[in-house]
């Protein structure tokens, strides 16, 4: 990154979304400086790390061997465990948010639905389950947390 360069990581993610664009969601995936090839085989997969890496060295861009993975059945990325049957959530994430201590702050509470509400994709009917919680974030509603709240939670 050049001196002096404020907000780099955006740039830089920036950067990596024009460079890869003609294929992202087709068969990579870009967040910052992790680049994700997936495939359905290996014969292809072989043919999209070509496409990329030719891709990155024409705009002279470099993957540091030492931290690259290949041909993985199941990977972790981005609080998801990708593999060959689909996405599905970290299960680490899952005991993050079951052992989480209950909130006693409207700021306790946004963080806790942050961190659950990340995985609202998974989870049918996430926004009325939370709705006790997010009135608690309100601030011209006083902070009290009840039976419908713990439920919620």
């Amino acid at each position: 990154m050049p001196f002096g360069l404020t907000n780099a990581p955006a740039v830089f993610m920036d950067l990596m979304n024009r460079v890869c664009k003609p294929y992202l969601d087709k068969f990579v995936i870009v967040f910052i400086d992790d680049i994700l090839v997936y495939s359905k085989d290996e014969e292809e997969h072989g043919k999209h790390l070509k496409i990329i890496l030719e891709l990155l060295k024409k705009e002279r861009l470099y993957a540091k061997f030492s931290k690259c993975d290949f041909l993985l059945d199941s990977i972790q990325f981005l609080g998801h465990v990708i593999h060959r049957n689909g996405v599905h959530v970290d299960p680490t994430k899952v005991e993050a948010i079951k052992n989480w201590v209950a909130p006693t702050t409207p700021m306790e509470v946004r963080q806790y639905l942050g961190l659950a509400g990340y995985y609202r994709m998974f989870i049918e009917g996430f926004s009325l389950i939370s709705k006790p919680l997010t009135k608690l974030t309100q601030k011209d509603k006083k902070y009290e947390w009840g039976k419908e709240e713990e439920e919620a939670f």
